[in-house]
């Protein structure tokens, strides 16, 4: 069997497995192409612009789905499960019990360094797929592909918040760093009502400053900026 064939064999595969078949197959190719499998890196070739929809029709129809299912949540819980579910990791989730990895066009490189594994990669392609299907459907068939895959996620019981240190250390680990170091660098104010400045340091990365009433709260605001330097939603804790 031609390399071809077998491609076309893995796609349409995995139109059965997400309940949907496209009009216009050339969205679906267009969703699957990392950008490392161009020649010349002509981006508008690959997934990115079809990412950048399908995160935002992807949005729009689970904050439609939480909206329905949740009638008593307020707008804070709704947000924070908005959050959860749009993450890279959830998309990345959904993209393996999709199977999307087979399917996926990738570079030579890329390919053999496991690329079809990659979260990133598996992530950015999940949320291709959903802006493909968006053009070639329309919004029904978006909504349809997403209940498929998210509701059931939508329905678990929402994720407990966690301060920002403990979100960076998990982002830290993650990534194969050490943990994150803090250093107080100043103390201003009178004794009863101090203000300290404490910065947070990671390697290959300038340190990120946080401002609190006590040193704990100066490293919270300091992880949290860094969270936000590093483009990771923040969770909002109560006050």
């Amino acid at each position: 069997m031609s390399r071809k064939s077998a491609k076309d064999k893995e796609r349409a595969a995995l139109e059965e497995r997400i309940g949907y078949k496209f009009a216009d197959i050339e969205l679906l190719e267009r969703a699957l192409t990392h950008i490392s499998a161009l020649s010349g890196g002509n981006r508008n070739a690959s997934y990115q612009r079809l990412e950048f929809l399908g995160d935002h029709v992807l949005g729009l129809v689970i904050s439609d789905m939480l909206y329905k299912a949740f009638p008593r949540a307020n707008e804070g819980e709704l947000s924070r499960r908005l959050s959860d579910l749009v993450r890279k990791e959830t998309c990345a989730d959904v993209a393996r019990a999709m199977d999307i990895g087979p399917a996926l066009k990738l570079g030579n490189s890329e390919s053999h360094a496991g690329g079809r594994l990659r979260a990133n990669i598996l992530a950015d392609a999940c949320e291709g797929l959903v802006g493909a299907v968006f053009l070639d459907g329309g919004y029904q068939a978006a909504d349809t592909l997403v209940a498929k895959f998210w509701r059931e996620r939508m329905l678990k019981p929402l994720r407990p918040l966690r301060d920002p240190k403990t979100m960076l250390q998990e982002w830290a680990q993650g990534r194969g760093l050490p943990t994150p170091a803090y250093r107080e660098l100043a103390r201003t104010g009178p004794h009863h009502d101090p203000e300290f400045r404490v910065a947070v340091v990671l390697p290959d990365r300038p340190p990120a400053e946080g401002l609190g009433s006590s040193k704990r709260a100066a490293e919270q605001a300091a992880a949290a900026a860094m969270l936000t330097r590093v483009g990771v939603a923040v969770d909002k804790l109560d006050d």
